[in-house]
């Protein structure tokens, strides 16, 4: 008969055993077991926890017998998510310079509580990323937590928008006043999370990185712009603006070397129109937002791109190369 004062909780305890000291390398055996569960002031025959493993398999637990060692032992097998599967989390939430870096390792703790110790420890060599840097606004999740409370109750928000001067502080636009705006999207570009919202005042829609964002709450007004909304296509419009800057849209004409095919793939997806011009090159059309920043990925690919039209496009290409030669 079980005895000690955590009975009531013994079917608990004997999963998060299993839970945090088997895998499929590590098994316990059932006086391992016994011992385990001692330390948390349990006291159980090896009968009921027979009965106890049992009833962990008709919850769904994948209680596995081994008996390739000496003595007879058990562990725990397929989980919610594989090893591998968490070393992908626990890369991406490491690499993202949209998570902090406090709430990184808050994260990467709570991913390694998914499996055994053992793995654990394999997850800690996945944390290490060079050379990356990590905003620094902690009130970003308070930020997206708020947009998506908007966008499901259909309402407006306000914040304050700010850059970083050269003495590292905040500097707020409109002179710390607040933007008040109708969100519509959380867009993911370029390790940045923005928001696509439209803006009553210039009734236009806008997007805001969100990182730059602080002193955000609901207001209490219907949102506005739907029709404008619902005119843009949001992937598009992630895709043609490059580093989220806006500029005017262009139709423009850019012929790459072969070579080049597959970065042209990555930047404008798998549908974009690709025409042969020859045996070495070919040529892509396309609607730009067109910016400098659109003209440093240009520039970046070296002689294998080219701008060809219009000519609009074309001179400022060349005025702005004049400018930095200078």
């Amino acid at each position: 008969m079980a005895k000690g004062n955590n009975q009531k909780c013994k079917l608990l305890y004997l999963i998060k055993v299993m839970e945090s000291l088997t895998d499929d390398e590590h098994s316990l055996t059932m006086s391992e077991i016994i011992a385990e569960l001692e330390k948390h002031e349990i006291t159980a025959e090896r009968k009921s926890i027979y009965s106890d493993l049992e009833t962990m398999r008709e919850l769904g637990y994948d209680v596995i017998g081994d008996d390739s060692g000496r003595y007879f032992a058990y562990l725990l097998g397929e989980r919610t998510f594989e090893l591998a599967e968490l070393k992908l989390l626990v890369d991406s939430v490491s690499a993202s310079k949209f998570v902090t870096d406090k709430k990184s390792k808050s994260l990467i703790k709570k991913l390694e509580s998914l499996t055994s110790v053992y793995n654990a420890k394999k997850l800690d060599r996945q944390v290490i990323v060079s050379d990356r840097v990590k905003t620094m606004n902690e009130s970003i999740y308070i930020n997206v937590d708020i947009i998506h409370s908007a966008i499901a109750e259909n309402c407006q928000i306000r914040f304050r928008y700010f850059n970083y001067n050269s003495k590292k502080e905040i500097e707020y636009r409109r002179d710390g006043e607040f933007y008040y705006v109708s969100p519509w999207a959380l867009i993911w570009s370029d390790e940045n999370y923005y928001l696509v919202a439209y803006d009553s005042q210039d009734k236009i829609i806008k997007h805001f990185r969100v990182d730059k964002m602080n002193k955000m709450s609901l207001v209490d007004a219907k949102r506005e712009g739907a029709s404008e909304y619902k005119q843009m296509d949001v992937s598009e419009y992630s895709g043609r603006i490059f580093g989220m800057y806006a500029g005017k849209t262009e139709r423009v004409r850019m012929e790459f070397d072969n070579e080049l095919a597959g970065v042209v793939i990555d930047k404008f997806g798998k549908d974009v129109n690709i025409v042969k011009t020859g045996a070495k090159k070919f040529v892509v059309s396309e609607n730009i937002r067109v910016s400098n920043q659109f003209f440093g990925w240009i520039f970046g690919l070296g002689s294998g791109a080219k701008i060809i039209s219009p000519a609009s496009v074309v001179n400022a290409f060349n005025d702005e190369l004049k400018k930095r030669l200078e």
